[in-house]
């Protein structure tokens, strides 16, 4: 970074992950945080919200997922979430960030975060779930519930624009989001058609069971307008988990429209995993930080 002025602006770099070319964003000190990013989208749309976490004492990386950004996809034959998962473990190999981080995911880049944490255990130290895909619910009618299997494709496309785009926001929003969604449309379409399959279809439900059982501190955090990812969809990934989740106002893109928020979400998240962080330095009691990163963080959620 050339200088102080600007250090909390991600600095774009390229690396080698498994022979094939990737892109990432780097910048900041301190606790080492990971970003995983959302269908469609890339590191750059995220840009004003890392910014916050890099304020907020965070070294962050943030890479662009196979077939998005810039990254070179995946062979067809390691095509799924634990495939995106892999090369995530092999992307924290290849730049150096051995510390277990503190994992965002937003969207789909929640499903592979839980693939990550429930395949990789050393790589997640507290995972947060942004609107995230995983939960086994598309909708329940009384005793009724219908799986994320069930939803057609006609349902989950006709909400993506206007939940991705809420027109309040709209001025805010778009220039971030087509910043990363039209290249990529233009790069490789086939790319953003098989993921976004796959993020509609995921049920991680036994993944989240085991991290539950791992007693893995978890966030979960859901805007309230989101149809994309539906109240019984966050529902089901919270009852699978074990915690409370945070309701907060927006919609599916809801810290791209307000990264002040975002901050101020992430603040009380990012004391918590610092705490445990200095527990474990300071050799208190080897079971002692994640212990009480759960109790903490189990104070932090709430369902709206």
């Amino acid at each position: 970074m050339a200088s102080d002025e600007h250090a909390d602006h991600l600095v774009w770099k390229r690396a080698t992950v498994d022979g094939r070319s990737a892109l990432y964003g780097v910048a900041g000190e301190g606790l080492p945080l990971l970003f995983i990013h959302g269908w469609g989208l890339g590191q750059h749309a995220y840009k004003r919200s890392l910014k916050r976490l890099v304020n907020l004492g965070c070294r962050v990386w943030a890479p662009a997922l196979p077939g998005f950004g810039g990254t070179s996809d995946l062979p067809a034959s390691e095509r799924s979430l634990g495939g995106y998962a892999a090369w995530v473990d092999e992307f924290c190999r290849v730049v150096g960030l051995d510390e277990p981080a503190i994992v965002v995911g937003h969207s789909f880049g929640g499903g592979v975060s839980i693939k990550l944490a429930h395949d990789y255990p050393a790589r997640v130290r507290t995972l947060v779930l942004i609107n995230s895909i995983g939960g086994s619910a598309w909708s329940s009618k009384g005793s009724v519930v219908r799986s994320m299997a069930e939803r057609p494709l006609w349902d989950w496309g006709i909400h993506f624009p206007a939940d991705v785009l809420p027109g309040r926001q709209l001025t805010r929003v778009l220039p971030v989001v087509l910043e990363d969604f039209l290249p990529n449309v233009l790069r490789n379409p086939l790319a953003m058609w098989r993921v976004g399959g796959m993020a509609r279809r995921a049920d991680l439900t036994a993944e989240l069971e085991e991290l539950k059982r791992r007693e893995l501190p978890v966030v979960v955090l859901w805007g309230d307008n989101d149809k994309i990812i539906p109240r019984d969809s966050f529902d089901a990934l919270c009852a699978a988990i074990g915690r409370e989740g945070e309701v907060v106002s927006g919609a599916h893109s809801w810290l791209l429209a307000d990264p002040d928020a975002f901050g101020e979400v992430m603040t009380n998240i990012l004391d918590v995993a610092r705490m445990a962080q200095q527990l474990e330095s300071d050799e208190v009691d080897e079971r002692a930080p994640t212990g009480l990163a759960r109790r903490l963080l189990g104070g932090l959620g709430r369902r709206g």
